[in-house]
């Protein structure tokens, strides 16, 4: 089996940042994944689950509601490994073109005095959430963010690169 794409992504080399993860081609539709990467993989813990689960719940609500976004705008999740989100949108743009939404999006959490959606009827698992740690997370993605704006590294996936010999064999960059 073929590894997905998001798996071609060297994990000992990304920082935080937002990325083009994938761009699908769906008939007359393209819809691009985005990868908006928190932590450091295998190096930074992992986002607090609650705070996560906030986190989701805060800036799904943000991103639906963007004046400028909100048509493009089709999921916002976290990812299973907890070490950020993975963003949804209609069509295609460069991961650059991200960076102020996220920026606004990330700021926006520490204005919020509630979780929205965090309602037995609402919500799955309302207990769980932790709108404070979700504040300092955002508050530390976002200066991250601001700090590093004029870095490629936060823009640019490393990948994996696999040299393959004249006889087959599969050599890695790390």
């Amino acid at each position: 089996m073929e590894l997905i794409q998001s798996f071609s992504v060297d994990h000992t080399r990304i920082v935080p940042g937002i990325f083009t993860s994938r761009v699908d081609h769906l008939g007359e539709y393209t819809v691009t994944t985005y990868d908006i990467r928190l932590k450091r993989p295998n190096i930074e813990p992992a986002i607090d689950v609650a705070a996560m689960h906030s986190l989701e719940h805060i800036i799904a609500t943000y991103l639906r509601n963007d004046p400028e976004w909100k048509d493009e705008i089709i999921y916002w999740g976290p990812m299973g490994c907890l070490t950020g989100f993975y963003l949804l949108i209609k069509g295609s743009r460069a991961s650059r073109e991200l960076y102020d939404l996220m920026l606004r999006a990330f700021r926006h959490v520490e204005g919020v005095t509630e979780v929205p959606g965090a309602a037995p009827v609402n919500c799955g698992h309302y207990l769980m959430h932790d709108l404070e740690m979700a504040k300092w997370y955002a508050r530390e993605f976002a200066a991250y963010l601001e700090a590093n704006a004029g870095s490629a590294a936060i823009f640019e996936y490393p990948r994996t690169e696999r040299l393959v010999t004249g006889d087959g064999q599969h050599f890695f960059d790390s």
